[in-house]
Formats: structure tokens, sequence, C-alpha cells
């Protein structure tokens, strides 16, 4: 089973990309396009596990604690540069508590043998690979200039700043990931609500 845990967008923030993308989509028909209800903020890729492990990893990610938090998407731009871009993305602005959150999970599965990040952690949506390219932020072996994006790239340095809203997380989410040639299919598992924030 591969997993990997996250948030989901809420309704609104969604259908706001989702209209982006009908909008811009044409101008890089050779990416590989996310479809918008797959779309999701990653907050750790696990990978492949056994359906005991998985159970032990839910067990454990239950008494990871955090408070609920709003999240804004906005503005964009390409892993691993504009230059030679491989992922085109939206970015994620949220206060401490969502980097905090990623750090406590991160630590409640390295207790069960599952390596930690090895870099920092840098919230986005991918919204668009170049081929069948990873997604992977850092430079990889094979990254160079390329055409994919050059189309969107003008098209959006002349538009205002993108800007899809703002939405509270109340929970994060074990998913399944199931690869497939029409791209990947996501199975929520399991949810872990957020505690409400107290009013003084």
């Amino acid at each position: 089973m591969r997993i990997f845990i996250g948030i989901d967008l809420e309704s609104e923030v969604r259908v706001r990309i989702s209209r982006f993308l009908e909008g811009v989509e044409g101008f890089a028909p050779d990416a590989r396009w996310v479809r918008p209800e797959s779309l999701h903020i990653t907050l750790k890729f696990i990978g492949e596990q056994t359906p005991e492990r998985v159970e032990a990893i839910a067990e454990r990610l239950r008494r990871v604690e955090s408070s609920v938090f709003d999240i804004r998407s906005a503005g964009y731009g390409f892993f691993p540069t504009a230059k030679a871009p491989r992922v085109f993305w939206i970015g994620i602005h949220a206060g401490p508590q969502l980097a905090e959150l990623a750090e406590s999970i991160d630590t409640a599965t390295a207790e069960l043998g599952i390596p930690r990040e090895d870099r920092p952690f840098s919230p986005h949506l991918t919204l668009a690979r170049a081929g069948g390219r990873l997604g992977s932020p850092k430079w990889r072996k094979g990254d160079g200039p390329n055409a994919t994006f050059a189309v969107l790239e003008k098209r959006l340095a002349a538009m205002s700043e993108l800007d899809f809203g703002t939405m509270t997380a109340n929970e994060f989410i074990l998913y399944q990931s199931q690869l497939s040639p029409g791209g990947s299919k996501y199975t929520k598992l399991q949810r872990f609500p957020l505690r409400p924030l107290q009013r003084s």
C-alpha cells in the first residue's frame, strides 16, 4: 500500500484553482496537468507499507497534536528553477503551525522507523509536470532548459497576483495513492482532527 499524509483543500479553493486550470492548461499542452479533485497539501510522503504497518502508522498519528489554522493559496513558481522548469506549482502560505504539524508527523513516523525528511518543509500545490518527470523540488540529473512552460510563464507574468483564497485546516488525512496510466488516484484512509482554537 503506497501511502502519504496530507491536508485536503476546501471546495471553494479547489473550484477557484479548477477555473484557473481551465484557462491556462492550453499554454502548456505537453505538460501533465493534475486533476483538480486530486489536489492536496502533502505533509509527508511515506511510500509502500504493509496493511499492518499502515495501521501502526495511523495509531501513532492519532497522538499528534495541533490546533486548527488558516492556509492561503497564492502565488506560483517552478521547480527546480524557472529556467529549467520541471514542475509548475501554487504557493501555500500559513503561520508556523503548518510546518510544526509536518515536523510532528515526521517525528511520529520516525519512531516507527520511517526515514525522516532530508530537506526543509516546502508546502505547495503541484499543478503540472513536464512530461513524465518527478515532482521533487531538488535539482535532478537530466534537468536543464526546456520550453514546456515557456508560453505559460509569459502569460502568468502578464497577470495580476494569483490568489485562490484562504481556508481553515481542521484535520489532516492518511491517504492511499494508487498509480495508474491516467494519473494517481487518492483514497482517504483515515482522518485526524485538529483541536479547535480556544477562545479567550
